[in-house]
């Protein structure tokens, strides 16, 4: 084990059992799936269609579902089993972003409540004082602000603007670590490249990775420093995006590739959208330059 590295996830499998418990007849959603992120700020994506098992993966590194065999470790600290991170530890070090924002919030308390809560059960601030200016810095890194957002419900934003508190609330804690599942698929159009864009300024500034759930090849590529490809449960091919994009090995990562009309034309169409929508902050384009095609 490399006590270095953020994550590893060593030939974890997740097996579902369907018809009861006394069934016999089985689903593996995630199948001996193996890999590490190292220290430095990165984004690692995960990419595959729906049901291919990267929910599944996602839910285990947050320790929602217990893997049914292999491990995974945070910090070279075993995240499941008898000697596990205690829990505590983990939320401060590990933080999610899901799909749909609308969900991640009650309709019933001001969204700013729950950034309040964050900061008091994490331990980040000791009174209501001291966690109000912790999610307005917070809010801030997102490009809003406490007086954008105290009060207000989620009814009163938009999907791309409940996103963005959503980011908010998971960088409270200063986590080292955010698994982000779909977390632009629910977004107005005009709007996600600003929340992807928002992810790399975030790696760059604050120093935090992110492991990125997604089955659009195209934000992946644009977005990530390490692409895997996942399919029926399986991790088929991984490693750089220029590598997998421009020499992929597998037929079904050339499917993905082929549900995107040409990887240029879309990459032109993903910039205007961030030209004609800025965030406010400063809008990040190395890693497209870092992995644009010559197409």
């Amino acid at each position: 084990m490399n006590d270095t590295n953020i994550l590893e996830v060593n030939g974890v499998s997740r097996v579902f059992r369907r018809g009861g418990m006394f069934s016999r007849n089985t689903l593996t959603a995630v199948d001996n799936v193996s890999f590490s992120i190292d220290d430095r700020p990165q984004v690692f994506s995960v990419v595959g269609e729906s049901g291919t098992g990267k929910t599944t993966l996602a839910r285990m590194i947050l320790r929602l579902v217990e893997p049914s065999s292999g491990e995974i470790r945070l910090l070279g600290k075993p995240v499941n089993g008898k000697d596990r991170i205690d829990n505590f530890a983990f939320r401060r070090l590990v933080q999610p972003i899901f799909q749909n924002p609308f969900e991640a919030f009650s309709a019933y308390l001001p969204v700013s409540t729950y950034l309040r809560r964050t900061a008091l059960n994490l331990k980040v601030a000791r009174n209501d004082r001291e966690a109000d200016e912790a999610a307005d810095q917070a809010l801030r890194s997102v490009g809003l602000g406490l007086d954008r957002v105290a009060g207000k419900y989620i009814r009163q934003f938009s999907g791309g603007e409940l996103q963005r508190i959503s980011v908010a609330r998971a960088l409270i804690p200063d986590p080292k670590l955010i698994v982000a599942d779909e977390p632009v698929s629910m977004v107005d159009a005009s709007m996600r490249m600003n929340i992807v864009n928002l992810f790399r300024q975030i790696v760059e500034e604050k120093g935090v990775s992110f492991i990125y759930i997604t089955h659009d090849l195209s934000t992946a590529y644009y977005l990530s420093d390490h692409v895997s490809i996942m399919n029926t449960g399986r991790v088929i091919e991984q490693g750089l995006p220029s590598d997998i994009l421009d020499n992929p090995s597998q037929d079904y990562t050339r499917e993905l590739m082929g549900a995107i009309p040409t990887i240029g034309a879309r990459w032109t169409e993903l910039e205007e959208i961030d030209r004609r929508y800025p965030t406010g902050d400063r809008a990040t384009t190395e890693s497209a330059a870092r992995h644009q095609t010559t197409s």
